[in-house]
């Protein structure tokens, strides 16, 4: 599985109300995609939250290679993003763990997201990358356990050598999770029930 997100910065006046247009018109075409776990039509206020910027920032998780291929370069939707802000740098994350929450077993709608990167340690013990993500995958599972969570997410950036925690709740998020806070208009989430749960291997 892979995660994809690309960020689209707005003016400090813009009008987010055309976002949630855009999010109300798009959010049918995805509701059933094949391959796509989830899409969460993330967006943050310019000093809600804490944010510094308007910015429609949704985040996916794919199931299929080949259609996360469709959807980038192969007319599949990212061609809209381009003709309409042109085309921004899009970040990738391979999924490492992925977890339910009570609210999703509820049946909840998702109204929150918190979005945390960090640095994984460098360290000359070739034992001590695998022992920092299953601490991190452990803290995640039990993350995942609180009312309010939705699903959470661990990925890895092995370029950066960056996790991402991305946690998607069906209210506000507890304030010590950390991280960026996004309102989450829709969720599109196709083959969410589907997507392994817990670590990937």
């Amino acid at each position: 599985m892979h995660a994809k997100q690309y960020a689209i910065t707005l003016p400090a006046d813009y009008d987010l109300d055309v976002i949630r247009r855009r999010i109300a018109a798009g959010a049918p075409l995805l509701d059933d995609r094949a391959g796509l776990g989830f899409k969460a039509w993330l967006l943050r206020e310019r000093g809600a939250d804490g944010s510094p910027v308007n910015e429609y920032a949704p985040l996916y998780v794919w199931r299929s290679d080949g259609e996360l291929a469709r959807f980038l370069v192969g007319g599949g939707g990212f061609a809209n993003i381009v003709r309409d802000f042109g085309r921004p740098a899009v970040q990738h994350w391979t999924v490492l763990a992925q977890f339910g929450g009570p609210a999703r077993t509820a049946g909840s709608p998702v109204a929150t997201a918190t979005r945390r990167l960090t640095t994984v340690p460098t360290d000359p013990d070739p034992l001590a990358l695998a022992a920092h993500v299953e601490a991190e995958a452990e803290q995640l599972r039990e993350l995942s356990r609180r009312p309010g969570v939705h699903t959470a997410v661990l990925a890895l950036d092995p370029s950066r050598w960056e996790l991402l925690r991305f946690v998607l709740w069906a209210a506000e998020p507890e304030a010590d999770t950390g991280g960026a806070v996004y309102r989450v208009p829709h969720l599109s989430a196709p083959g969410l029930a589907g997507l392994p749960e817990g670590r990937a291997w």
